[in-house]
């Protein structure tokens, strides 16, 4: 099979990693990828918003499957394209990838098929959001802005000031863009937060291993948010009686409402979950995988992932046997220092090589590109690499991905400290 995977992120490295593994991927294509993904497939400087040019490129090389990592091109419509000229496509359609395109829709179908999450209200105008803010809102409370914002849309605020602030920051400055148009205020809810991917044709769920993300910048979840720090997977805070409520009151019964409204789910589904004292809630949903969870998940996958994407696009789903690795999984991200503000790219990456081969410790490359000569490998994004190791528990994990952190090393290396700390409080 010939395969092409959209996107250039450390998300997209981890899948054409684990579709590399598959007999049937003769070839792998990526657009654009990077200088990581390049190592297991040939990139193609296509953007992933670049539609025509993508379908065009299909057409072409007559590509037998397209799995779609972003989201930005899923809540655009590129699935529908790549389908009406007849390419076998993995990933939802337009009407589908609204679910993590509009935060009201997603809240809207919560609340009628009575699917658990946190109080909320949804305004199109400012004023009508400040006055909700003065008269009935209780503190600290949650701002998000509606659309795609790079998973930095979300505010949490303390105080009345802080706030109108983010009501000024998302709607009036429109500082996350056209997201900000609408915005969904919501109650704050405490508790644990944990990942939980999942692959759906429409009809069959099948769940992935728990994870847990580090948003913050900063050791001790601190400083501002970010595309995720780190990770680990499994969560140790995912027990078999959460696993047991959220199989029967949120998973298949998302799959289930979409299919209700007419909007059957092929894909992934990424459940962003809050275990509070009143039993787990959802938090948001994602229609793709997550970055890094994809890092920590698809290392431990057993399964053949060109096997089930074809699986969901079939509609047989409930032939496959989801299987994952015993080992856990942690990732560090390297970041660039700054980010998410302010940061230097273009600057060169050394001990890359020490990687090669191994089967326990992987590097995937998040924001990296060639420098002209076509084999230094440059720092080229805010997250540039996530280091991800396996280990018999996530304590060995993690240690084994803190020691590999130290293999590479660019001018302005940054990472967190404490990613995975939560497994000492298990």
């Amino acid at each position: 099979m010939k395969i092409l995977i959209v996107g250039s992120g450390g998300r997209e490295h981890a899948i054409a990693a684990s579709v590399a593994k598959s007999p049937r991927a003769d070839k792998i294509y990526c657009a654009p990828g990077n200088a990581g993904i390049a190592q297991v497939a040939e990139c193609v400087p296509i953007g992933a918003m670049e539609f025509d040019r993508l379908v065009s490129f299909a057409k072409e090389k007559q590509i037998d499957l397209v799995i779609v990592g972003m989201d930005d091109p899923l809540v655009g419509g590129l699935v529908d394209l790549l389908e009406e000229a007849g390419i076998r496509t993995f990933g939802p359609r337009r009407n589908a990838a609204v679910l993590e395109g509009s935060k009201a829709f997603s809240k809207e179908l919560m609340k009628k098929y009575n699917i658990p999450t946190a109080a909320y209200e949804v305004f199109d105008q400012a004023e009508d959001a400040l006055e909700y803010l003065h008269t009935r809102a209780k503190f600290p409370i949650v701002l998000k802005a509606d659309g795609l914002a790079l998973g930095k849309g979300v505010l949490i605020c303390n105080t009345l000031q802080e706030a109108e602030d983010g009501v000024c920051t998302i709607m009036t400055d429109k500082k996350f863009g056209s997201a900000g148009n609408r915005m969904v205020i919501e109650e704050f809810m405490t508790g644990r937060e944990v990942s939980v991917l999942s692959f759906t044709d429409g009809k069959t769920i099948r769940i992935m291993s728990s994870a847990q993300d580090h948003k913050r910048a900063k050791d001790g979840d601190q400083g501002l948010n970010t595309g995720g720090m780190g990770n680990f997977s499994p969560s140790p805070f995912y027990t078999k009686e959460v696993d047991e409520f959220c199989r029967k009151y949120i998973y298949q019964p998302t799959v289930d409402a979409m299919a209700a409204e007419n909007r059957p789910f092929v894909g992934v589904i990424f459940f962003g979950l809050m275990l509070t004292p009143d039993g787990p809630r959802v938090l948001e949903y994602n229609v793709r995988f997550g970055d890094p969870e994809a890092q920590v998940v698809l290392p431990r996958m057993k399964n053949d992932m060109v096997e089930v994407c074809e699986a969901c696009i079939d509609g047989r789903l409930d032939q496959i046997d989801l299987q994952f690795s015993d080992e856990a999984a942690v990732c560090v991200v390297l970041a660039s220092d700054g980010y998410p503000v302010k940061y230097e790219k273009g600057l060169p990456i050394s001990g890359l090589e020490k990687f090669e081969g191994r089967q326990d410790v992987f590097c995937f490359h998040a924001g990296t590109k060639f420098a002209e000569d076509g084999r230094t490998v440059l720092t080229n994004g805010g997250r540039v690499l996530g280091i991800t190791a396996l280990g018999a528990d996530l304590k060995e994990a993690r240690r084994k991905a803190y020691e590999a952190t130290e293999w590479v090393q660019f001018a302005n290396k940054y990472m967190r400290h404490d990613i995975g700390k939560a497994i000492d409080e298990a």
